[in-house]
């Protein structure tokens, strides 16, 4: 009995210090993210983003037993090496290294670092790589693989559907306003890149499962809270961005389907394009600025035509 006890005093002593550990690492980023808004005046969604990725480093420091004083330069090599191992893409260890950049300047402004060392990486070289896409038929399982006989199961029915559906990124969907969604038009309001607003139509489908979510479910989230968001979490606040891809890491394991959130946009818009949609429309549906960043939607296309090609006629494949 006396060594039961013992073992779980430790226990609770131990699940302590991991609470006091993990909190005065929020609190650290708090500080991190106030000082993105404040100092370097970068917007709310890129300060979220850096926020987000420092979070993931200083949980990989703790691994490591590295005190953040004295991180070096071959420490950030080898937290970008094991980033690499994840299967990141080049745009998103890009995106690791500007959050670097931008913490290195604030652990100097602290006086916990001599200098910003992530100024000394190089970026990796970003190549137009093309876009993955999923069929039809994976987008089914993903959606079907969503658990619709609980609150939060209805809520992602809906939130996931109106991603795909509209092409939203995930910052779109986290932000989108009850005021801009209507109903009778069928089309909601949404706030873009560079604060830029456009229409977006969307469907029956995605009618009938945000009407549940917004009439039934939403306001048993809000209880007695008055938020503008669409999308909320269990405890009644505005879903974040983790929040959504954690989540989206859920019905990945449940279907199978091995993608990214931003993929369901990817295959919004190559679905449009192979249906019959015209480039000019794809691109106002997607908020593009520049038409030239639609058109690798194009390529994607012209691919599963090659490749479709290569499976029906084998011995034909190579032409050119």
């Amino acid at each position: 009995m006396f060594l039961l006890l013992c073992a779980r005093n430790t226990e609770m002593e131990s699940t302590s210090t991991e609470n006091k550990i993990e909190k005065k690492l929020q609190s650290f980023l708090t500080g991190f993210y106030t000082d993105l808004l404040m100092v370097e005046r970068l917007s709310k969604k890129t300060a979220e983003t850096y926020r987000f990725c420092i979070e993931i480093f200083l949980h990989w420091c703790s691994s490591q037993r590295i005190k953040l004083a004295d991180v070096t330069v071959q420490n950030l090599i080898y937290y970008l090496t094991w980033r690499k191992t994840q299967d990141m893409a080049a745009v998103t260890l890009s995106k690791d290294i500007s959050s670097l950049r931008s913490f290195g300047s604030y652990m100097v402004r602290r006086g916990m670092w001599a200098e910003n060392y992530p100024l000394l990486l190089e970026r990796p070289k970003l190549g137009r790589n093309l876009p993955k896409v999923l069929s039809l038929d994976q987008i089914e399982r993903l959606l079907q693989s969503i658990d619709t006989s609980t609150e939060l199961g209805k809520r992602d029915d809906a939130l996931f559907e109106l991603i795909y559906s509209c092409g939203l990124r995930i910052s779109e969907a986290c932000g989108l306003l009850m005021e801009n969604v209507h109903f009778d038009e069928k089309i909601i309001l949404v706030r873009g890149k560079g604060d830029k607003d456009r229409i977006v139509p969307f469907g029956d489908t995605a009618k009938t499962k945000l009407e549940v979510y917004i009439n039934e479910i939403r306001p048993k989230l809000a209880k007695n809270k008055i938020v503008s968001e669409v999308f909320l979490n269990y405890k009644g606040e505005p879903i974040s961005r983790k929040g959504v891809w954690k989540r989206f890491q859920e019905l990945e394991s449940l279907s199978g389907v091995q993608a990214k959130v931003h993929t369901l946009r990817h295959s919004f818009a190559t679905h449009l394009l192979a249906g019959g949609a015209d480039l000019r429309s794809v691109q106002e549906l997607l908020g593009h600025a520049d038409l030239s960043t639609t058109t690798i939607y194009t390529h994607v296309e012209d691919k599963q035509l090659e490749s479709c090609h290569r499976e029906f006629f084998p011995g034909h494949a190579d032409l050119n």
